[in-house]
């Protein structure tokens, strides 16, 4: 992380850690921990946890620390937000 770096925290429910760190390699990352995806100008530590939504469903939710150059951070977001949207249904 360098000095200019920002940082950002975003949560999605009903997505696993894997398939967050798959669409994080799509958008041009590489994983290099168990709970870390890499790029040039931005980094994503993940982590998991379970959270009740009403008395008797639970959904996993990942939360993500993004850090990375502004100007690639908040595109990056929206990317990964598009492709983590699940339809209701």
């Amino acid at each position: 992380m360098t000095d200019e770096w920002i940082r950002r925290e975003r949560s999605f429910r009903g997505i696993s850690t894997r398939l967050a760190i798959k669409y994080l390699e799509t958008l041009g990352g590489e994983q290099t921990s168990d709970t870390r995806v890499e790029a040039d100008d931005w980094a994503v530590d993940l982590s998991a946890q379970t959270v009740g939504v009403g008395p008797s469903v639970s959904l996993t939710q990942v939360d993500l620390v993004f850090e990375g150059d502004p100007e690639a951070l908040d595109p990056l977001i929206e990317r990964f937000a598009q492709k983590a949207m699940r339809a209701g249904g």
